[in-house]
Parts: C-alpha cells; structure tokens; sequence
C-alpha cells in the first residue's frame, strides 16, 4: 500500500516541553520537584487539561486536594510557555523537507485547547499542516484512546495503511499499530529521516 499520510504528534516529536525547565529554578532542589512532580502535579493530572478540562477548574481541584502546595500548584500554568523549551530541530527539518513533497501532514496531538494556540502562533512550522490538527483539548479525547485517530480518518478520509503516524509515546504506537497505521516510535536517538525513508518515503 502507498503511504500518501505523515501524522505527527507535538510534544517530544515537534516540541520540547518538559515541566522540569521552569521547575529546576524555581524549587532549587531536584528532590522536591520530582516529588511535587509526581505526587502533586503529577501527569495523569495534566492529561485531564489535554482531555479539555479547564486550566483554570484543573487548578482549582489540585489547589483544594493539596493546600500547601498552592503557590506551586498555581506557578504551573501561570509557566507554561517557560515549559514549552523550543523546537526539536533535527524534527523539524524533517517536517519542512516533507512539507516540499506530496504527503499530506497532519497533525495528533494530547494538547490543552487553551495552551495549544500559543504554540501554533509562536512556531511557524505549524502553517505546514495547513490547519489539518487534530487536537484532544478541542476533541475532548485522548490518546491512546482509539476514538481520536478515527476523528482523524473520518474528518480528512484518509485511510491509516496509507498513513505513518510519528510519536514519542509506546502506547499511542501500541494503539497506532492496532488501527493500521505504519509507525515511528520517537526515542531518544531516533534519526526521523532515515526511519521515514526505511518506509519508502521520499523526502527530496
């Protein structure tokens, strides 16, 4: 089967955003931010803003569950752009080289709906997928949750074994794979180019 599809996910594929780049200063103790990090604002909790919770109701849960924690609790996405680092360059390239070819691009990615335009402002990388993004916070669905992929399909009738879908997460690959997709799990040396071009992608 052809691939005609490239479906990227954002964050540790496109975008390097970590908590830990506004965290590390503010506590000045490693100890204490990967405590408060996985016990307080712990990432299950952030995922329920990504599922379209409110920034501002998800605060205000965490705040009464954890009093003492407030100041830190509400420092959180009063940070957010601090957490958003920058691009993943060597990525990015990859995306522009295909953004000169026939794929279609498109975007799958577990993002706050009130965070997420920030991004699309601020990196003009973004304009390549020509407004094809599907986003959980608008969706209110999640990865791995096999319903969003099939937003995607269904909204752009595309099919996913004409699709490779690009991700940092094993479970969405996991789902990924079940759907029908052609995958690349993004690690830590992953080389995006040459993975693409083992799948008979041609980026020139």
């Amino acid at each position: 089967m052809e691939i005609k599809n490239i479906v990227f996910d954002f964050g540790g594929v496109l975008m390097d955003w970590n908590p830990r780049y506004f965290f590390k200063d503010y506590f000045n103790d490693d100890e204490k931010m990967e405590y408060f990090l996985e016990h307080i604002a712990q990432s299950e909790w952030n995922e329920e803003q990504d599922r379209g919770r409110l920034l501002s109701e998800g605060t205000e849960i965490q705040v009464r569950k954890f009093p003492e924690w407030e100041k830190e609790i509400r420092a959180y996405y009063d940070n957010w752009t601090t957490m958003l680092k920058s691009d993943i360059p060597q990525n990015v390239k990859v995306l522009q080289k295909l953004g000169k070819t026939n794929y279609e691009l498109f975007g799958l990615t577990n993002w706050s709906e009130e965070t997420f335009p920030y991004a699309l402002e601020n990196y003009d990388f973004f304009q390549l997928f020509k407004g094809k993004i599907v986003v959980s916070g608008t969706e209110k669905l999640i990865k791995p949750d096999p319903k969003i992929w099939h937003v995607l399909l269904e909204r752009y009738h595309i099919k996913a074994n004409e699709s490779v879908f690009i991700d940092d997460n094993p479970k969405n690959i996991e789902m990924a794979i079940s759907l029908g997709f052609n995958t690349v799990h993004i690690q830590e040396n992953t080389n995006l180019e040459e993975e693409l071009i083992n799948l008979g992608i041609l980026l020139s």
